[in-house]
Protein backbone atom coordinates (compact mmCIF):
# COMPACT_ATOMS: atom_id res chain seq x y z
CA UNK A 1 0.00 0.00 0.00
CA UNK A 2 1.79 3.24 -0.91
CA UNK A 3 0.03 6.88 0.27
CA UNK A 4 1.09 10.37 -1.43
CA UNK A 5 0.76 13.20 0.85
CA UNK A 6 1.25 16.37 -1.18
CA UNK A 7 0.94 20.00 -0.99
CA UNK A 8 2.07 20.21 2.79
CA UNK A 9 2.52 23.71 3.95
CA UNK A 10 4.57 23.19 7.25
CA UNK A 11 6.43 19.81 8.44
CA UNK A 12 7.39 19.25 12.00
CA UNK A 13 9.93 16.94 12.44
CA UNK A 14 9.04 15.79 15.73
CA UNK A 15 13.08 16.48 16.03
CA UNK A 16 13.80 18.92 18.79
CA UNK A 17 17.05 20.06 17.11
CA UNK A 18 15.84 19.99 14.17
CA UNK A 19 12.03 21.07 14.48
CA UNK A 20 11.22 21.93 10.82
CA UNK A 21 11.66 20.27 7.34
CA UNK A 22 11.94 21.62 4.30
CA UNK A 23 10.05 19.64 2.18
CA UNK A 24 6.13 19.74 0.83
CA UNK A 25 5.47 15.81 0.27
CA UNK A 26 5.56 12.53 2.23
CA UNK A 27 5.21 9.14 0.48
CA UNK A 28 4.52 6.39 2.59
CA UNK A 29 4.94 2.76 1.74
CA UNK A 30 3.78 -0.44 3.94
CA UNK A 31 3.16 1.75 6.33
CA UNK A 32 6.38 3.91 7.07
CA UNK A 33 7.95 6.93 5.79
CA UNK A 34 9.80 6.19 2.82
CA UNK A 35 10.42 9.63 1.15
CA UNK A 36 10.30 13.09 2.30
CA UNK A 37 11.28 16.06 -0.10
CA UNK A 38 9.83 18.66 -2.68
CA UNK A 39 6.75 18.49 -5.21
CA UNK A 40 7.58 14.10 -4.84
CA UNK A 41 4.59 13.32 -7.52
CA UNK A 42 4.87 9.12 -7.14
CA UNK A 43 2.16 6.60 -8.83
CA UNK A 44 0.60 5.72 -5.12
CA UNK A 45 -2.82 4.23 -4.07
CA UNK A 46 -3.75 6.82 -2.23
CA UNK A 47 -3.53 10.76 -2.75
CA UNK A 48 -4.12 13.20 0.35
CA UNK A 49 -4.35 16.60 -0.56
CA UNK A 50 -2.92 18.42 2.79
CA UNK A 51 -3.98 21.89 1.14
CA UNK A 52 -0.88 23.78 2.70
CA UNK A 53 -1.72 22.55 5.85
CA UNK A 54 0.41 21.35 9.05
CA UNK A 55 1.79 18.21 9.13
CA UNK A 56 3.25 16.65 12.50
CA UNK A 57 4.22 13.40 13.78
CA UNK A 58 1.25 11.57 15.75
CA UNK A 59 1.28 12.87 19.37
CA UNK A 60 2.99 10.30 21.67
CA UNK A 61 0.81 10.45 25.19
CA UNK A 62 3.64 9.57 27.66
CA UNK A 63 1.73 8.49 30.61
CA UNK A 64 -1.62 6.76 30.36
CA UNK A 65 -3.55 4.88 33.25
CA UNK A 66 -5.59 2.26 30.87
CA UNK A 67 -7.11 -1.09 32.01
CA UNK A 68 -8.18 -3.19 29.48
CA UNK A 69 -10.03 -2.66 25.81
CA UNK A 70 -11.37 1.08 25.66
CA UNK A 71 -12.91 1.69 28.73
CA UNK A 72 -11.65 3.08 32.15
CA UNK A 73 -13.48 2.15 35.43
CA UNK A 74 -11.94 5.27 36.58
CA UNK A 75 -14.44 7.32 35.13
CA UNK A 76 -16.88 4.98 33.63
CA UNK A 77 -15.94 6.05 30.49
CA UNK A 78 -15.79 4.09 26.77
CA UNK A 79 -13.59 4.83 23.82
CA UNK A 80 -11.57 7.28 25.58
CA UNK A 81 -8.31 6.04 23.44
CA UNK A 82 -10.36 6.49 20.62
CA UNK A 83 -11.24 9.85 22.01
CA UNK A 84 -7.61 10.59 22.28
CA UNK A 85 -6.94 9.92 18.85
CA UNK A 86 -9.61 12.36 17.95
CA UNK A 87 -7.14 14.62 19.91
CA UNK A 88 -3.95 13.80 17.80
CA UNK A 89 -2.75 10.98 20.05
CA UNK A 90 -1.38 7.79 17.91
CA UNK A 91 1.01 6.00 20.88
CA UNK A 92 0.07 6.06 24.22
CA UNK A 93 2.72 4.47 27.32
CA UNK A 94 0.74 2.91 30.05
CA UNK A 95 1.76 4.34 33.87
CA UNK A 96 0.23 1.40 35.24
CA UNK A 97 -2.96 -0.39 35.20
CA UNK A 98 -3.59 1.13 38.67
CA UNK A 99 -7.63 1.37 38.27
CA UNK A 100 -8.31 -2.17 37.66
CA UNK A 101 -10.81 -2.95 40.19
CA UNK A 102 -9.41 -5.15 42.85
CA UNK A 103 -6.15 -4.89 41.02
CA UNK A 104 -3.51 -7.97 42.57
CA UNK A 105 -0.63 -6.64 44.72
CA UNK A 106 0.34 -10.09 45.81
CA UNK A 107 3.77 -10.67 43.61
CA UNK A 108 2.58 -13.49 41.87
CA UNK A 109 -0.84 -11.19 40.54
CA UNK A 110 0.35 -8.40 39.74
CA UNK A 111 3.24 -10.11 37.24
CA UNK A 112 0.24 -11.61 35.62
CA UNK A 113 -1.79 -8.42 35.44
CA UNK A 114 1.61 -6.69 33.73
CA UNK A 115 1.59 -9.67 31.39
CA UNK A 116 -1.80 -10.26 30.13
CA UNK A 117 -2.17 -5.91 29.43
CA UNK A 118 1.18 -6.22 27.60
CA UNK A 119 -0.42 -9.41 25.54
CA UNK A 120 -3.67 -7.90 25.22
CA UNK A 121 -2.81 -4.28 24.24
CA UNK A 122 -0.42 -6.05 21.20
CA UNK A 123 -3.36 -7.39 20.18
CA UNK A 124 -5.91 -4.74 20.27
CA UNK A 125 -5.30 -1.04 18.77
CA UNK A 126 -8.44 0.89 19.97
CA UNK A 127 -8.98 3.84 17.84
CA UNK A 128 -5.98 2.61 15.97
CA UNK A 129 -3.38 3.72 18.84
CA UNK A 130 -0.87 1.93 19.98
CA UNK A 131 -0.97 1.25 23.56
CA UNK A 132 2.49 -0.23 25.19
CA UNK A 133 1.10 -1.72 28.25
CA UNK A 134 1.35 -3.78 30.82
CA UNK A 135 3.67 -1.70 33.67
CA UNK A 136 3.76 -3.33 36.95
CA UNK A 137 3.39 -1.73 39.88
CA UNK A 138 6.29 -2.70 41.98
CA UNK A 139 5.88 -4.09 45.88
CA UNK A 140 8.08 -5.02 48.43
CA UNK A 141 9.60 -8.47 47.79
CA UNK A 142 10.31 -8.56 44.69
CA UNK A 143 13.67 -10.06 43.09
CA UNK A 144 15.42 -9.99 40.25
CA UNK A 145 13.61 -13.11 38.72
CA UNK A 146 10.62 -11.53 38.84
CA UNK A 147 11.53 -8.90 36.18
CA UNK A 148 13.17 -11.58 33.99
CA UNK A 149 9.76 -13.16 33.87
CA UNK A 150 8.09 -10.33 32.65
CA UNK A 151 10.52 -9.44 30.23
CA UNK A 152 10.35 -12.63 28.86
CA UNK A 153 6.92 -12.53 28.61
CA UNK A 154 7.01 -9.07 27.27
CA UNK A 155 6.67 -6.19 29.41
CA UNK A 156 8.95 -3.37 28.46
CA UNK A 157 7.93 -0.89 31.17
CA UNK A 158 7.40 -0.16 34.84
CA UNK A 159 4.79 1.91 36.65
CA UNK A 160 5.14 4.72 38.92
CA UNK A 161 7.08 4.11 41.66
CA UNK A 162 5.68 5.19 45.02
CA UNK A 163 1.95 3.73 44.35
CA UNK A 164 2.68 0.05 45.72
CA UNK A 165 4.70 -0.91 48.72
CA UNK A 166 7.50 0.15 47.35
CA UNK A 167 7.86 4.12 48.49
CA UNK A 168 11.44 4.89 49.54
CA UNK A 169 15.07 4.88 47.36
CA UNK A 170 16.68 2.44 49.19
CA UNK A 171 13.87 -0.31 48.41
CA UNK A 172 13.26 0.90 44.49
CA UNK A 173 16.80 1.25 43.56
CA UNK A 174 17.49 -2.62 43.26
CA UNK A 175 14.53 -3.33 41.68
CA UNK A 176 15.26 0.23 39.10
CA UNK A 177 18.83 -1.77 38.17
CA UNK A 178 16.96 -5.27 37.59
CA UNK A 179 14.33 -3.64 35.59
CA UNK A 180 16.89 -1.86 33.38
CA UNK A 181 18.59 -4.53 32.93
CA UNK A 182 16.00 -6.65 31.75
CA UNK A 183 14.99 -3.75 29.22
CA UNK A 184 12.21 -2.10 30.90
CA UNK A 185 11.51 1.83 31.29
CA UNK A 186 11.23 2.67 34.51
CA UNK A 187 8.64 5.50 35.33
CA UNK A 188 8.49 6.95 39.03
CA UNK A 189 5.52 8.86 40.72
CA UNK A 190 6.94 12.76 42.14
CA UNK A 191 5.02 14.72 44.51
CA UNK A 192 1.82 13.97 46.80
CA UNK A 193 0.50 10.89 46.68
CA UNK A 194 -2.89 11.12 44.06
CA UNK A 195 -4.34 7.84 44.97
CA UNK A 196 -5.58 5.86 48.24
CA UNK A 197 -2.61 3.65 49.37
CA UNK A 198 0.44 5.77 47.44
CA UNK A 199 3.07 7.65 48.97
CA UNK A 200 4.10 11.03 48.33
CA UNK A 201 8.02 11.11 46.71
CA UNK A 202 10.24 13.63 47.01
CA UNK A 203 13.63 14.13 44.84
CA UNK A 204 16.26 12.55 47.54
CA UNK A 205 13.43 9.68 47.03
CA UNK A 206 14.19 9.99 43.05
CA UNK A 207 17.68 10.61 43.02
CA UNK A 208 18.28 7.45 44.96
CA UNK A 209 16.11 5.39 42.98
CA UNK A 210 17.11 6.47 39.22
CA UNK A 211 14.44 5.92 36.79
CA UNK A 212 14.26 7.02 33.66
CA UNK A 213 11.92 9.22 33.67
CA UNK A 214 10.57 11.29 36.03
CA UNK A 215 6.76 11.04 35.85
CA UNK A 216 4.79 14.28 36.69
CA UNK A 217 7.65 16.31 37.73
CA UNK A 218 4.45 18.87 37.84
CA UNK A 219 2.66 16.94 39.80
CA UNK A 220 0.25 14.33 39.76
CA UNK A 221 -1.14 16.04 41.08
CA UNK A 222 0.72 17.81 43.67
CA UNK A 223 3.66 19.22 42.62
CA UNK A 224 7.11 19.10 44.66
CA UNK A 225 8.60 22.23 45.65
CA UNK A 226 10.33 24.31 42.79
CA UNK A 227 13.70 23.54 44.17
CA UNK A 228 13.29 19.62 44.16
CA UNK A 229 12.27 20.29 40.42
CA UNK A 230 15.23 21.95 39.69
CA UNK A 231 17.23 18.98 41.14
CA UNK A 232 15.90 16.62 39.07
CA UNK A 233 16.45 19.17 35.82
CA UNK A 234 20.08 19.10 36.43
CA UNK A 235 19.98 14.83 35.85
CA UNK A 236 19.84 13.45 33.04
CA UNK A 237 16.31 11.69 33.67
CA UNK A 238 13.61 12.71 31.24
CA UNK A 239 11.24 15.24 32.56
CA UNK A 240 7.53 14.27 32.14
CA UNK A 241 4.88 17.49 32.35
CA UNK A 242 1.57 16.49 32.12
CA UNK A 243 -1.86 17.61 31.82
CA UNK A 244 -3.72 16.73 35.22
CA UNK A 245 -0.92 18.55 37.46
CA UNK A 246 0.26 21.83 38.53
CA UNK A 247 0.36 24.37 35.82
CA UNK A 248 2.51 26.75 37.59
CA UNK A 249 5.67 23.85 38.55
CA UNK A 250 5.11 22.79 34.45
CA UNK A 251 5.79 26.36 33.49
CA UNK A 252 8.81 26.88 36.12
CA UNK A 253 10.08 23.02 35.35
CA UNK A 254 10.00 24.68 31.27
CA UNK A 255 12.00 28.04 32.30
CA UNK A 256 14.60 25.28 33.69
CA UNK A 257 14.70 23.30 31.61
CA UNK A 258 15.62 25.90 29.11
CA UNK A 259 18.39 27.22 30.88
CA UNK A 260 20.08 24.01 31.29
CA UNK A 261 19.67 23.53 27.78
CA UNK A 262 17.78 20.52 28.55
CA UNK A 263 14.40 20.59 26.65
CA UNK A 264 15.22 17.62 24.56
CA UNK A 265 14.41 15.46 27.91
CA UNK A 266 10.75 17.08 28.19
CA UNK A 267 8.12 14.36 27.22
CA UNK A 268 4.18 14.91 27.93
CA UNK A 269 1.37 13.38 29.22
CA UNK A 270 -1.78 12.95 30.45
CA UNK A 271 -1.74 11.49 33.40
CA UNK A 272 -5.27 10.53 32.77
CA UNK A 273 -7.71 9.54 33.31
CA UNK A 274 -7.59 10.14 36.91
CA UNK A 275 -9.87 12.17 39.41
CA UNK A 276 -9.30 15.11 37.09
CA UNK A 277 -11.05 13.23 34.31
CA UNK A 278 -10.87 12.01 30.79
CA UNK A 279 -9.00 14.62 28.71
CA UNK A 280 -8.87 13.98 24.83
CA UNK A 281 -7.27 16.87 24.18
CA UNK A 282 -4.93 17.01 27.41
CA UNK A 283 -1.87 16.31 25.05
CA UNK A 284 -2.41 19.31 22.64
CA UNK A 285 -3.87 21.88 25.44
CA UNK A 286 -0.19 20.90 27.44
CA UNK A 287 1.65 21.91 23.80
CA UNK A 288 -0.10 25.17 23.78
CA UNK A 289 0.43 25.67 27.30
CA UNK A 290 4.27 25.58 26.97
CA UNK A 291 3.91 27.00 23.34
CA UNK A 292 1.27 30.07 24.57
CA UNK A 293 2.67 30.86 27.55
CA UNK A 294 5.82 29.19 28.29
CA UNK A 295 7.33 30.94 25.47
CA UNK A 296 8.80 27.88 23.55
CA UNK A 297 8.59 27.41 19.99
CA UNK A 298 5.89 25.44 18.89
CA UNK A 299 7.61 23.16 16.99
CA UNK A 300 9.85 22.67 19.79
CA UNK A 301 6.49 21.84 21.97
CA UNK A 302 5.65 19.20 19.23
CA UNK A 303 8.90 17.38 19.66
CA UNK A 304 8.69 17.06 23.12
CA UNK A 305 5.08 14.91 22.48
CA UNK A 306 6.56 13.29 19.64
CA UNK A 307 10.54 12.51 19.08
CA UNK A 308 11.80 13.22 22.91
CA UNK A 309 9.19 10.65 24.09
CA UNK A 310 9.70 8.51 21.01
CA UNK A 311 13.72 8.46 21.77
CA UNK A 312 12.93 7.64 25.82
CA UNK A 313 10.84 4.65 25.32
CA UNK A 314 12.72 3.26 21.97
CA UNK A 315 9.26 3.56 19.72
CA UNK A 316 9.67 3.19 15.69
CA UNK A 317 7.11 6.42 15.88
CA UNK A 318 7.77 10.16 16.48
CA UNK A 319 10.24 11.44 13.99
CA UNK A 320 8.81 12.66 10.09
CA UNK A 321 11.84 10.63 8.82
CA UNK A 322 12.41 7.91 6.07
CA UNK A 323 12.26 4.42 8.01
CA UNK A 324 9.69 5.28 10.76
CA UNK A 325 6.44 4.60 11.35
CA UNK A 326 3.70 6.75 9.55
CA UNK A 327 1.71 8.16 12.50
CA UNK A 328 0.97 11.20 11.33
CA UNK A 329 -1.44 14.51 12.23
CA UNK A 330 -2.46 16.80 9.59
CA UNK A 331 -3.67 20.33 11.15
CA UNK A 332 -4.41 23.73 10.74
CA UNK A 333 -5.18 26.91 12.97
CA UNK A 334 -8.59 26.57 13.91
CA UNK A 335 -11.83 28.52 12.35
CA UNK A 336 -11.17 31.95 13.76
CA UNK A 337 -7.95 31.66 15.59
CA UNK A 338 -5.44 34.83 15.28
CA UNK A 339 -2.92 31.60 13.97
CA UNK A 340 -2.16 31.95 10.33
CA UNK A 341 -2.00 27.87 10.92
CA UNK A 342 -1.57 25.18 13.26
CA UNK A 343 2.39 26.50 14.51
CA UNK A 344 0.80 29.95 15.04
CA UNK A 345 -2.18 28.89 16.68
CA UNK A 346 -0.29 26.91 19.55
CA UNK A 347 2.01 30.26 19.78
CA UNK A 348 -1.36 31.96 20.57
CA UNK A 349 -2.51 29.51 23.22
CA UNK A 350 -5.27 28.01 20.69
CA UNK A 351 -5.68 24.29 19.78
CA UNK A 352 -5.07 23.16 16.36
CA UNK A 353 -8.16 21.95 14.67
CA UNK A 354 -7.11 18.28 13.21
CA UNK A 355 -8.32 17.28 9.78
CA UNK A 356 -7.11 14.08 9.17
CA UNK A 357 -5.01 11.25 11.45
CA UNK A 358 -3.34 8.38 9.92
CA UNK A 359 -1.43 5.28 11.51
CA UNK A 360 0.76 2.86 10.08
CA UNK A 361 -0.10 5.02 6.98
CA UNK A 362 -3.98 4.04 7.23
CA UNK A 363 -6.06 6.88 7.72
CA UNK A 364 -8.06 6.57 10.72
CA UNK A 365 -9.79 9.82 10.88
CA UNK A 366 -11.35 12.58 8.73
CA UNK A 367 -12.22 16.06 10.76
CA UNK A 368 -11.94 15.14 14.33
CA UNK A 369 -14.38 15.15 16.34
CA UNK A 370 -12.91 16.91 19.69
CA UNK A 371 -10.76 19.83 17.73
CA UNK A 372 -11.93 23.03 17.21
CA UNK A 373 -12.98 22.72 13.25
CA UNK A 374 -9.59 23.25 11.20
CA UNK A 375 -9.68 26.21 8.64
CA UNK A 376 -8.59 24.25 5.75
CA UNK A 377 -8.97 20.79 5.87
CA UNK A 378 -6.85 18.01 3.81
CA UNK A 379 -8.62 15.91 1.13
CA UNK A 380 -8.25 12.26 -0.32
CA UNK A 381 -8.25 13.23 -3.81
CA UNK A 382 -6.91 9.34 -5.14
CA UNK A 383 -7.92 6.37 -3.05
CA UNK A 384 -9.86 4.91 0.02
CA UNK A 385 -11.06 7.96 2.41
CA UNK A 386 -11.41 8.23 5.63
CA UNK A 387 -11.61 4.70 7.94
CA UNK A 388 -14.09 6.30 10.32
CA UNK A 389 -14.54 8.12 13.32
CA UNK A 390 -13.99 11.56 11.29
CA UNK A 391 -16.55 13.58 9.05
CA UNK A 392 -16.24 15.69 6.34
Amino acid sequence: MKTLIRNIGTLVSGDIHTPLLDADSIVITDGRIAAVGRRLDEDTDTVIDAKGTTVMPGLIDSHVHPVFGDFTPRQRTVDFIDSAMNGGVTTAISAGEVHLPGRPKDIVGLKALAIVAAKAYANFRPGGVKVHAGAPILELGMVEQDFAEMAAAGVRLVGEIGLGSVRTGKDAAPMVRWAKQHGMTVTIHTGGPSIAGSSPITAEVVLEAAPDVVGHINGGTTSMTTAEIERLVATDMALEIVQCGNMKTALHTLRVATDARATHRIIIGNDAPSGTGVIPLGVLRTLSLLAGLGGLAPAEAVACATGNTARVYKLGAGLIAVGTEADLVVCDSPTGSVGKDALGALAAGDLPGISMVLIDGRITIGRSRNTPPAARAAEVVKGAGPAGGGHY
